[in-house]
């Protein structure tokens, strides 16, 4: 534990509602909710507006739709999500080298290792400077706890949302978390939470009272000594840096179940695709494929198949799993697949059997190609009719574009026709048009940036730039003639 509140806690205010808003102005103010918008979906994240209606993450979108009809449903777009959180990420990483991210929108950082903080004053400076930043840079907002464990500063940020900040002085841990309930301390779930309510332990300060000896009497050795040491408000966990991945899979939930083999084996196809497309992306590759179906009656069945060696190759990782479904019972239908990768590792090792099977393949393939000719006699093949082209599919919140009025999103489609409302993240609200959904001067679009810096919109250098905060503090330092040390 340490005398000064020197580590800081970051968790990004409902961050994928909250960037659907910043990018889309008719939203704002307005209930958003992001996720699977199907009828099997479920809410990744709910804005505050919606929340006030009982929507929360991981609730069922068809209950979500219920509580709160108005809203906007949403998908995901991860790019977006992923290239703020890399903006975010930069900023922590300018105050200390050692940053632990624990996803997207949440991470933790040492500030006495980062030479920023090292009593209440300079911390608080730190995290206030640090969300001030946060907004220049991406538009949003993120809530900050500062205390003196890893624990504590978490329960400050949930206590600072939305867009606060939150100091726990050291040596006023008990005396805070004495009235807290249980489920507050990380490791006590809803089992465990039961199992000590009957035990008629509902507060933090009914755990330490109880004493060591009767938690572990409750709930075994390492928990009952970890819970215990948690109630006194000890925590000497340390900010880790790289918190290495220990698996990448992809998973899809199907509108309707999935009776047809062939179409099962095509979507595994598709998400053991997707799966090395994430692979790569980290650099790594992976020993053991996964399988997950989930069965129409909710049985799940998980199966895995271990390689000789790392790999990130996609024709491995999709006959991995194609083996893997002959060994599955799909019978009466199919609601959800997975393809994951584990045993991750910084290297591959080059699948000789699967480039024989590849050649093999190939030269299969010439075969029947010669033997189709040769058993033409040199006729004039028949040309094939083509089939049309099947319908285009647009998702509520994708970004596209067209030719005449611009960036926009889809609101809605069916029946033929898609909406589109047409509006930038720093225009005003947008008008709505209709079009047809194989209109050809509408297609898909890559996000726009939430924040435009001055240069980007009036083409001057990026120094004509707005300086955050913690910028012209640094500025204002060195023209004072005092030394800056970058973390």
């Amino acid at each position: 534990m340490r005398s000064a509140p020197t580590i800081l806690h970051l968790d990004m205010d409902a961050f994928y509602a909250a960037a659907e808003q910043a990018a889309k102005p008719s939203l704002r103010g307005k209930p958003v909710v992001v996720g699977g918008i199907g009828t099997r979906g479920v809410v990744a994240t709910a804005s505050y507006e919606a929340r006030r209606f009982g929507v929360h993450s991981a609730m069922p979108v068809a209950q979500a739709r219920r509580l709160c009809p108005n809203a906007a449903y949403l998908m995901p777009r991860f790019a977006l999500y992923r290239s703020v959180s890399e903006q975010v990420m930069e900023l922590l990483g300018r105050l200390s080298p050692l940053v632990e991210p624990l996803s997207l929108d949440e991470a933790f950082v040492d500030l006495e290792a980062g030479g920023v903080a090292d009593d209440s004053v300079s911390a608080r400076r730190a995290g206030e400077l640090l969300r001030v930043d946060i907004r220049a840079v991406t538009g949003l907002t993120g809530s900050v706890g500062l205390a003196g464990s890893k624990m504590l500063a978490k329960i400050a940020s949930e206590q600072a949302k939305p867009d606060g900040l939150v100091l726990i002085e050291p040596g006023t841990e008990r005396e805070l978390l004495g009235p807290m309930p249980v489920r507050i301390l990380p490791g006590v779930g809803p089992a465990t939470g039961e199992h000590l309510r009957r035990a008629g332990m509902t507060t933090v300060a009914d755990l330490a009272e109880a004493g060591e000896d009767e938690l572990v009497r409750l709930l075994g050795k390492a928990h009952g000594v970890s819970l215990y040491q948690m109630a006194l408000g000890h925590d000497d966990r340390p900010v880790v840096a790289e918190r290495d991945a220990k698996s990448v899979s992809v998973e899809d939930t199907f509108e309707v179940d999935l009776h047809d083999r062939v179409r099962v084996r095509n979507e595994v196809v598709r998400l053991s695709d997707r799966c090395v497309q994430r692979l790569r992306a980290a650099g790594r590759s992976g020993r053991t494929v996964v399988l997950k179906v989930r069965r129409y009656d909710f049985s799940t069945l998980t199966r895995s198949e271990t390689l000789r060696g790392p790999t990130d190759d996609p024709a491995v990782v999709r006959e991995a799993a194609g083996r893997l479904l002959e060994s599955v019972d799909t019978t009466g239908g199919v609601r959800l697949l997975g393809v994951g990768v584990t045993g991750l590792a910084d290297f591959t090792q080059e699948d000789l059997f699967a480039q024989v099977a590849s050649e093999l393949a190939e030269a299969a393939e010439e075969a029947e190609d010669s033997e189709a000719g040769g058993a033409a006699g040199g006729v004039e093949p028949v040309t094939p009719v083509p089939e049309p082209p099947p319908e285009r599919r647009w998702l509520a919140g994708q970004d596209v574009r067209h030719a005449e009025y611009g960036a926009g999103w889809v609101q809605g489609s069916g029946v033929g026709r898609v909406t589109v409302r047409f509006e930038e993240p720093t225009s005003p609200p947008g008008r709505v048009r209709t079009f047809k959904v194989d209109d050809p001067d509408l297609v898909p679009s890559d996000p726009l940036p939430l924040v435009r810096a001055a240069g980007d919109q009036a083409g001057s250098s990026p120094a004509s730039r707005p300086k955050s905060r913690s910028e012209v503090a640094d500025s204002e330092e060195a023209a004072s003639g005092e030394a800056i040390s970058s973390p």
